[in-house]
């Protein structure tokens, strides 16, 4: 234990240090969601002497100044594998220093690591414990296979973040450097379905059978379809994300992961985004593993799930069965994520019982704008 002290105190560097390390034409990968943002804050202050630097993520929640000043361009790119508040607010801006980069969730980290080269993987992570081990933030959709094929990794150190378990743990002789920082973790707040969310919830909840084994996103109908799950019997838990309507069913006895054919009593997922009471209940939870997103979401593992059901929202469907989920227009909202991941594992699944379910309200705009349309609107994704 002395010695795994010793070790971790001698690579602690200042935040200036370590952005300190970027040098022109470097490729950099951040964490996703719980970013470092002590020293994403501080990209900007080397952007003088450095050029063509190309930072990707996935689900960049906030707009840091290398990314959302239009001086910043030439110096640093923004390469977004899905685009999130930070993204937009970057797109926003106008500073043209924002590109998406096209993928799917399972190919992330493996399509990264065979068409580029990590220069440096800046991360965040929990302080060491007793035998010397971190574990990286709130998940490990790519973190880990980034982490291990990068020229220099330096992770930021926060209290604020929840230790959980699975393939996200990492030794402190295996990081180059620490920086220490606190971190303010991700809050989303629960969306409150309304009266129409709480109509689809209910149609969507009467295809899903007892025992299932559920994929389930995050907004206001996968709200409402947990809202209606309640009656259920004994689901199961293989998805992308732990949610706050995962922590609740599992909280009434709906949830119980207790008739999974595959990796049976345990939460299977890939990163966890929600409140802060749902941090504290991931915290020390042996009941939730944390996996690489290459295979929590690749379909030849999510069809080893018994009665797999896979639930996803879109933004418009035409008659031709075309769901449209990443773009407004010609501008690109979110991305991919894992929905074709999850949607084509579900109904390959091995015993035939798998469903895929993708579901939107019927109008939008109040009313005004059918999502429902015989052919998709120019440029819509």
């Amino acid at each position: 234990m002395r010695d795994n002290v010793a070790i971790y105190k001698s690579k602690l560097i200042s935040i200036e240090e370590a952005v300190n390390k970027i040098e022109s034409n470097m490729e950099i990968v951040v964490s996703q969601g719980c970013e470092p943002q002590g020293c994403m804050k501080q990209f900007h202050t080397v952007a003088h002497r450095v050029e063509n630097v190309k930072v990707f993520s996935v689900l960049t929640f906030r707009g840091y100044e290398f990314f959302t000043n239009p001086e910043m361009k030439g110096h640093f790119e923004l390469c977004s594998w899905f685009h999130g508040g930070g993204a937009r607010a970057g797109l926003a801006a106008k500073a043209g220093t924002v590109r998406f980069v096209p993928n799917l969730l399972h190919n992330i980290a493996t399509g990264h690591n065979e068409a580029r080269k990590t220069h440096i993987f800046f991360g965040s992570c929990t302080p060491p414990d007793k035998h010397g081990f971190v574990c990286f933030g709130l998940g490990t959709s790519y973190e880990k296979d980034i982490f291990e094929k990068a020229d220099l990794v330096i992770l930021e150190v926060s209290p604020t973040l929840p230790r959980i378990f699975g393939d996200v743990e990492v030794h402190v002789k295996d990081v180059d450097f620490f920086v220490e920082n606190e971190i303010d973790l991700p809050a989303i707040p629960k969306k409150i379905p309304g009266d129409i969310d709480l109509q689809i919830g209910s149609i969507i909840a009467e295809l899903v059978d007892n025992e299932s084994t559920l994929q389930l996103g995050i907004g206001e109908i996968p709200n409402a379809v947990a809202h209606a799950l309640t009656h259920k019997k004994d689901l199961g838990i293989h998805t992308e994300m732990i949610t706050d309507s995962m922590m609740d069913l599992y909280e009434m006895g709906v949830i119980t992961n207790k008739k999974k054919a595959f990796c049976k009593d345990k939460f299977i997922a890939t990163f966890v985004f929600g409140s802060k009471s749902l941090y504290d209940w991931v915290d020390n939870n042996v009941a939730i593993q944390f996996f690489r997103g290459p295979w929590v979401n690749h379909p030849s593992v999510l069809r080893q799930n018994s009665k797999m059901v896979s639930i996803n929202t879109c933004m418009m469907v035409d008659f031709y069965g075309q769901v449209y989920s990443e773009g407004i227009g010609f501008r690109q909202y979110s991305g991919p994520g894992g929905q074709f991941d999850t949607a084509m594992g579900a109904r390959q699944g091995f015993d035939g019982l798998g469903k895929s379910i993708i579901a939107c309200p019927s109008t939008a705009k109040d009313g005004a704008m059918s999502t429902i349309v015989p052919f998709a609107p120019a440029g819509l994704l």
